[in-house]
């Protein structure tokens, strides 16, 4: 009788563990968000979980998004004192003050009201400022003039206008990859406007492996070089796609520089950072050594040797080359 209940029992758990087993497929959702589209990839899955992940989306825009007027973030930027800021607006902006200060300040959220100025914001200025007005708006740059105290921002001064959007579409990334680690997804990939964070692998043991965008034929399908992003991150930053020329030619980039003030190119056309930690903080190297420029961007990386980057930049005959860390060489 005992016997018999075992063989029983044992014949119910395969049952079940089959089941559950044949209930797991790959899903592929796609969408916009953040004013850009997402690709999210994730094997052996229980379920789809689009609406979960709307739900995620929605929190963050709440929180962090200066494109809606009624978010945290844009009311602190209109001077309401009474926010009480999320476990997100925190993390994100604890990991910005810790990347301004590593970045001697080349990475810094407070630009917000030059990139509005310049005509790159939700505000869409594109007012071209002369020297004084740039001074001007320089009072109100700085990280550091920026706090939390119980809770709520503390600003130096009220003009103070606080853009996440330089990090913002990492930080998605990573904050829907936590949501497939607490559902025990091993294999997925996570994309948010060309952002990308993968884990483990895809079918047949092969990685993750994605195209680096050449920016000098940047609708070119061939990409520039691939890249195997199996348990890494990767934001690429460059000023070939957003930018503006005014009607005496001259041109404006959307990476303001947190030093200057100015909305100008420098040398570098583009910077992907890759490394195996939070695509925010790659998002947020990316942006900074943008500011940078080619030398101080190489000097960065020679201290950091814990992230790796490929800079591509024209030389003096107008011709596509690189500095790439040791990984890449």
């Amino acid at each position: 009788m005992i016997l018999k209940n075992k063989v029983i029992i044992t014949i119910v758990l395969l049952s079940f563990l089959s089941c559950s087993k044949e209930k797991t497929k790959d899903y592929t959702l796609t969408g916009h968000v953040f004013g850009t589209t997402y690709k999210i990839v994730y094997l052996d899955g229980a379920k789809d979980y689009q609406t979960s992940l709307d739900s995620l989306f929605f929190l963050m825009n709440k929180s962090l998004s200066t494109y809606i007027p009624s978010s945290d973030i844009s009311r602190i930027n209109k001077g309401d004192s009474t926010v009480i800021v999320d476990d997100l607006f925190l993390e994100v902006f604890k990991k910005s003050k810790r990347i301004y200060t590593e970045t001697n300040g080349y990475f810094d959220p407070t630009v917000g009201n030059l990139v509005n100025a310049w005509g790159f914001g939700p505000k869409n200025e594109r007012i071209n400022l002369n020297e004084d007005q740039v001074k001007q708006e320089m009072q109100y740059v700085g990280l550091d003039k920026v706090t939390i105290v119980n809770g709520k921002i503390k600003k130096q001064d009220p003009n103070i206008y606080l853009d996440f959007n330089s990090i913002a579409k990492g930080f998605g990334i990573d904050v829907v990859a936590r949501f497939l680690d607490s559902k025990n997804i091993s294999n997925y990939l996570v994309e948010i406007g060309g952002e990308i964070r993968a884990k483990g692998i895809k079918k047949e043991n092969h990685p993750w492996v994605i195209k680096l965008v050449n920016p000098i034929k940047k609708d070119s399908i061939k990409g520039y070089r691939k890249i195997n992003l199996s348990n890494k991150s990767m934001a690429t930053s460059g000023n070939y796609r957003k930018f503006r020329v005014t009607k005496d030619g001259h041109k404006y980039v959307h990476t303001v520089n947190p030093k200057t003030g100015y909305a100008e190119e420098s040398n570098l056309l583009s910077a992907s950072v890759i490394a195996g930690i939070d695509c925010a903080d790659t998002d947020a190297y990316a942006t900074a050594f943008m500011a940078m420029g080619l030398e101080k961007a190489k000097e960065f990386l020679d201290i950091h040797k814990n992230i790796d980057a490929i800079l591509l930049f024209n030389n003096e005959n107008g011709e596509l080359e690189e500095y790439t860390t040791i990984a890449f060489q």
